[in-house]
């Protein structure tokens, strides 16, 4: 099984996650319904198994609990990924959500990059900042050794565009983290 497990405490946010890549329960508590919501689908649809839990300084505001799990779930990732020996590396997906249309194009490739081209045309989706998801996006990234290009296509309500930005890093997830064979896919040799 490729797992990981991190524990990350700051004087901001306290962070538990148990992680696998080849499936499992997902139970995700971090005091932001919403965001909750969208890791959960993320989990989902990526076919990860997922428990995770966070406590932040949510009298402040949501943004170090958001880019705080970013961290803790990229790290996840990599350590998960191990050598990532046999994987398939890349990852791409268009999802659909009413009248928006979002894709995700990613290579864990140990190489972090953020091109995020999602405007919110809502600056708050039930108490969630609609800017967090880049937030979330480039923590994510930068810890997990990914190099991720998210652009909405079109869309005009911040929760279809947000949870199609969510759904569509998990499936180009579940695509990139398959195992095919026993090689790293690199010309060099070496992710």
């Amino acid at each position: 099984m490729r797992q990981a497990t991190i524990q990350r405490t700051t004087k901001e946010t306290d962070i538990s996650l148990v992680l696998c890549l080849d499936g499992g329960e997902v139970n995700v508590s971090t005091g932001i319904g919403f965001f909750d919501h969208m890791l959960s689908a993320l989990a989902f649809y990526a076919g990860f198994g997922m428990d995770l839990s966070a406590l932040g300084d949510l009298h402040v505001d949501s943004h170090h609990t958001v880019e705080d799990v970013g961290i803790v779930l990229g790290q996840g990732v990599r350590e998960a990924l191990g050598d990532k020996k046999g994987i398939r590396r890349y990852g791409t997906a268009f999802v659909p959500m009413d009248e928006a249309l979002c894709r995700t194009v990613l290579d864990c490739s140990n190489r972090p990059f953020l091109i995020f081209h999602a405007p919110m045309p809502q600056p708050v989706i039930g108490g969630y900042d609609s800017c967090l998801t880049m937030e979330f996006m480039r923590a994510f990234a930068m810890n997990g050794g990914i190099t991720l290009h998210q652009r909405c296509e079109y869309g005009e309500n911040a929760h279809h565009i947000t949870e199609a930005l969510f759904k569509s890093l998990g499936l180009a997830l579940k695509e990139a983290v398959q195992v095919e064979g026993e090689s790293i896919i690199s010309t060099k040799g070496v992710l």
